[in-house]
């Protein structure tokens, strides 16, 4: 145990993790010549097309230092905060962490906040500072934004570039020196966290996990405690490019386990491994359930295919244990599920996760926060979704999710970011000037107003250089009222979407004209409406398409005409009353791209 060394990359979003962490691979001869490719750890096609990590990566390492070979456990994090649940889950396994930030940007607002996790988990950080090969790396400013920060030497500060492969000897002479080898005791009761899983369509589903106390053989008997199900290990080792199997695996390594699991439900990420025989006495703790932050329903487009979405939901929250979901119906779309996710992006991947890996054609509703409503007898209700809102006589107050925002932004910019904050409904609580072109600004905002585009404006206004973070401070009441869509008079759930009343007007006005471009012409009049209640806020009309019927009447009374025309219209009215409006899918997705 002396020898291993387990840490993980910390970093905010585009600060070079994945590009340093190749170095490392390749330095220490992990990774052959011919298999190096960029962002070799990044193994999902969406993030090598998009530049981002989604998934955590654990890999193994040999290392040789003055004559001693080392065995270094690498876990990649994503930086991107819709995916902090993956980088909680790699640090709890970890006892040290490479604190990367970007020479050009400075410290970000995820850097800060995967600090404060690291922290918190009394990791050793050490901090290293990327991209110094680039003619704008700005070293003493950054250097000294770190310090203030953590609290460090500048002497202790490593000077590298992931692109040139700078300073990489120095990162991996201070793992070795600083990071301490894990405690444990081999000959204790086993002890191991599951941190990760896959599903393997040939094998059952495979579980990565990190050895606290005690050792594990191949074929021994072992127990999941949360779910209480035992099997047999028929294959363990450890997780180099490829995965390699082990006779023995003891505390301190980091490895994965095949023991025939079928279902997802059965392996939970955060549960504690141990013997059959031996069992452990407590779980490993300081593990929670991830809270959703934004809801959205997921519907099959063809309802045959509903048994099959289940599946491919279950694989896919084996992969990635935040998403959550349950069973729904919708009288638009029939039978789904009602989805949780940590934000938009995440949302945006698992759809489109959903297709590439399990080719399932899925229509997304609006995506929404959960309120709680307190009802006249006192009671709280959750309400994940508009149309589970209880009737307006029976509610005293809605309560609405508020978030603590962190916006580090240039002072150039500071007017227009506040001025959006005000218009969401914001509140600035505070504001720091990091340095002299550097501000931090802390505000309060309900997060049913980030959820669909302040993050692409706050970028836009700001050339891309503001980073945002948040996290959730609370519940506070607020005046919210149910916006709902007619068609033809008939209400359509899945567009129907809770709003603070001062934005009601404009959104459904905007709703109608959006819905007027995309609903397609039929025989008869459409009439696209908003409504508060039982009242009508906007109205649209989708004019019918119609048949020249006097075409053929060549001269004569006018009143031959006017027959023929008040035949098609008796004509028309029985349509509408026996046709059906087909809603294109684009619609559903109508409120997110409103501002296009």
């Amino acid at each position: 145990m002396e020898n291993i060394r387990n840490f993980c990359i910390i970093a905010h979003i585009d600060h070079g993790k994945s590009t340093l962490a190749d170095r490392l691979l390749e330095f220490t001869g992990t990774v052959a010549g011919r298999d190096l490719e960029a962002q070799v750890l990044d193994d999902m096609d969406i993030e090598r097309e998009r530049g981002i990590t989604i998934k955590s990566h654990a890999i193994q390492m040999d290392y040789k230092q003055q004559g001693r070979d080392y065995v270094l456990n690498l876990i990649d994090t994503p930086g991107h905060v819709d995916f902090s649940y993956e980088v909680s889950r790699s640090i709890a396994a970890c006892e040290g962490a490479l604190l990367i930030v970007d020479a050009t940007q400075g410290i970000q607002a995820q850097t800060i906040s995967n600090l404060y996790l690291a922290i918190e988990n009394d990791l050793e950080i050490i901090p290293v500072l990327n991209k110094m090969d680039l003619d704008n790396a700005m070293p003493d400013e950054v250097k000294d934004q770190i310090v203030d920060m953590i609290g460090c030497d500048e002497s202790e500060i490593i000077e590298a570039s992931g692109k040139t492969g700078f300073g990489v000897d120095n990162i991996l002479e201070a793992i070795v020196e600083r990071i301490p080898a894990p405690k444990g005791d081999t000959g204790a009761p086993l002890q191991a966290l599951i941190f990760d899983s896959v599903f393997n369509s040939f094998r059952g589903i495979i579980a990565y996990f990190r050895i606290f106390n005690g050792e594990i053989r191949q074929g021994e008997k072992v127990k999941f405690v949360n779910t209480e199900k035992e099997y047999e290990a028929n294959e363990i080792g450890v997780l180099r490019l490829k995965q390699e199997p082990r006779k023995v695996l003891k505390a301190g390594d980091v490895g994965y386990i095949i023991s025939g699991v079928k279902t997802s439900k059965e392996v939970k990420v955060g549960d504690t491994i141990t013997h059959v025989d031996a069992p452990c006495e407590a779980a490993i703790e300081g593990f929670e359930d991830v809270k959703p932050m934004v809801f959205a329903g997921i519907y099959p487009i063809d309802a045959d295919d509903y048994e099959e979405l289940r599946t491919s939901m279950e694989k896919l929250q084996l992969n990635d244990a935040s998403l959550t979901f349950e069973p729904e119906s919708s009288m638009a779309l029939g039978f789904g599920f009602r989805c949780g996710f940590l934000g938009l992006l995440h949302m945006e991947i698992i759809q489109e996760r959903l297709d590439r890996e399990f080719d399932m054609n899925v229509i997304t509703t609006m995506p929404n926060v959960s309120y709680r409503v307190i009802t006249n007898k006192k009671e709280v209700i959750e309400v994940h979704n508009p149309s589970g809102l209880p009737e307006h006589k029976y509610v005293d107050h809605i309560e609405e999710p508020f978030i603590k925002a962190q916006i580090i932004s240039k002072t150039d910019y500071i007017g227009p970011i506040i001025k959006l904050c005000l218009d969401k409904r914001g509140e600035l609580k505070n504001q720091v000037y990091l340095s002299t072109s550097r501000v931090e600004l802390t505000v309060d905002m309900p997060l049913g107003e980030i959820v669909f585009d302040f993050y692409d404006k706050l970028k836009s206004i700001s050339k891309g250089y503001a980073s945002f973070d948040y996290h959730i401070s609370g519940y506070r009441p607020a005046k919210l009222i149910k916006l709902d869509i007619l068609l033809n008079g008939e209400s359509v759930d899945a567009l129907s979407t809770l709003t603070h009343h001062d934005n009601a007007y404009s959104l459904g006005r905007r709703i109608c004209v959006k819905l007027k471009d995309l609903i397609p012409r039929q025989q008869f009049d459409i009439a696209i409406q908003a409504a508060i209640s039982a009242k009508i806020i906007a109205r649209e009309t989708v004019k019918a398409l119609r048949k020249d019927v006097t075409a053929k009447c060549y001269g004569g009374d006018i009143t031959r005409k006017r027959k023929l025309l008040e035949k098609q219209k008796k004509g028309k009215k029985r349509m509408r009353q026996v046709g059906n409006v087909e809603v294109p899918q684009q619609a559903f997705l109508v409120v997110l791209k409103l501002n296009d």
